[in-house]
C-alpha cells in the first residue's frame, strides 16, 4: 500500500515553509514575508506563494514562530493526580490565564513521575513562567529553577526568591478553632498533615490558636498526613484513648478518614464528635458528607497567581499574593455532648 504524499513533499510528512518556497520557485526569506503578511513582496508573487501553501495544505506553526520571539504567552502548571483540590484550581487558572492572554501547559506530578521531571517538561516546551502547586522541591531546587523561567508557589510556604500565593493558613485554623471554642468545645484535638506541604503552619496556628481561645491544656496534635488512610489511622488512636469533642484536620482528605473511622466505631457526627477540614473541596460539598471546611477560594487563588505571572514576566512586583480563607460551616460540626 502506498504511503499518502503531499505535493512537493516526502511521502506521509508535514509540508515545510522551504517545501512552499521550491514549489513556489521563490526564496525561504520571500516566502517567510508572504506568510507572516509583512511588506516586501509583489501582489502577484505574494497570491503565487498563498496559493502553493493552500494547495500543499501547509500550515505555519505558531508555538514555532513564538518561541523565536521569545514570547509563548504560554504558563506551565504542575499539580498533583491524585489531589481533587489542585484539579479545582488548575480549572480556576485555565479561565484566569484565558481573560490575561495566556495558554495553559499541564505537567503532573505522581508516584511514578517525580516533580523534577514535570519541571522538565515545562521548560523545553519554552514556558515564560511557572506555576507550581503545593511543590515538593526543596529551595535550592526552585532557586535554580527561578534562574530560568519566574516561578510562582501555590499552597505553600514562601521561600527566599520565589513567589508564594496562597490562603492565610494561620488564619483559616483560628477560624475552626474558634467555631469550635463558640459551640462550647475546648477537648479540640489537630491532626496534622505530617510532612506535607503548609503542615508546620497549621500545626504552630492550632497551637496558638487554642492558647488564644483560653483552652491551651487542651492542646492536643496527632500524626497524620494528606490522605483518607492517614485520617483513619490518626483516629484509631485518638478514637481509642480519651476522646476529644471535636478534631480540626489538616486537609478534607484527612478529615474523610476521620469521619470514616468515627463511623466505623459507632460515633454520631456531629453528635459524639465535630469535625472540621481545610480546603473547602469539591468532598466536602457533597450531599453524603457536607463537612465543615476552610476555604481557600480555588478561583481567587488562581486569579492571583496567574496575576504574578504577568507581572513578573513584565519584570514587575506583583501584590496580593496572600488571601484570607473563610470557614464554610456545613454539618459535621455542633455542640460537644454532655
Amino acid at each position: 500500500m502506498e504511503r499518502d504524499q503531499q505535493p512537493g513533499g516526502r511521502p506521509g510528512r508535514r509540508p515545510t515553509l522551504a517545501d512552499v518556497a521550491a514549489a513556489s520557485g521563490v526564496s525561504r526569506a520571500l516566502a517567510s514575508i508572504v506568510m507572516r503578511g509583512a511588506e516586501g513582496a509583489g501582489e502577484a508573487t505574494r497570491e503565487r506563494v498563498l496559493e502553493t501553501a493552500r494547495q500543499l495544505g501547509y500550515r505555519p506553526d505558531s508555538r514555532a514562530r513564538l518561541l523565536r520571539s521569545s514570547r509563548t504567552r504560554l504558563l506551565g502548571i504542575t499539580f498533583t493526580v491524585s489531589e481533587p483540590f489542585h484539579g479545582e484550581i488548575v480549572e480556576s487558572i485555565y479561565a484566569a490565564a484565558e481573560a490575561a492572554g495566556f495558554e495553559v501547559l499541564l505537567s503532573a506530578v505522581g508516584a511514578q513521575r517525580p516533580e523534577a521531571r514535570a519541571v522538565e517538561t515545562l521548560l523545553d516546551a519554552g514556558v515564560e513562567a511557572a506555576l507550581m502547586i503545593s511543590p515538593s522541591s526543596g529551595p535550592a531546587d526552585l532557586a535554580a529553577l527561578a534562574r530560568q523561567v519566574p516561578v510562582i508557589s501555590l499552597l505553600s510556604a514562601a521561600v527566599p526568591g520565589i513567589d508564594a500565593v496562597r490562603s492565610d493558613d494561620a488564619a483559616g485554623i483560628r477560624a475552626a478553632v474558634q467555631h469550635l471554642a463558640a459551640l462550647g468545645h475546648r477537648d479540640i484535638a489537630h491532626v496534622d498533615g505530617g510532612d506535607a506541604v503548609a503542615s508546620a503552619e497549621r500545626r504552630a496556628a492550632y497551637e496558638e490558636s487554642m492558647r488564644e481561645a483560653g483552652i491551651g491544656e487542651c492542646i492536643r496534635i496527632l500524626h497524620g498526613g494528606a490522605h483518607e488512610a492517614d485520617g483513619i489511622a490518626a483516629a484509631g488512636e485518638l478514637l481509642a484513648g480519651r476522646r476529644p469533642t471535636a478534631v480540626v484536620a489538616f486537609n478534607d482528605r484527612c478529615a474523610l478518614g476521620i469521619l470514616e473511622a468515627a463511623w466505623r466505631t459507632g460515633l454520631r457526627v456531629p453528635d459524639d464528635l465535630s469535625v472540621v477540614g481545610y480546603d473547602d473541596s469539591q468532598l466536602a460539598r457533597l450531599d453524603h458528607v457536607r463537612l465543615t471546611s476552610v476555604s481557600q477560594d480555588a478561583a481567587g487563588l488562581a486569579e492571583a497567581a496567574v496575576a504574578c505571572a504577568a507581572a513578573r514576566i513584565r519584570s514587575e512586583e506583583p501584590d496580593g499574593l496572600v488571601l484570607q480563607p473563610a470557614l464554610v460551616v456545613r454539618s459535621t460540626t455542633g455542640t460537644p455532648p454532655d
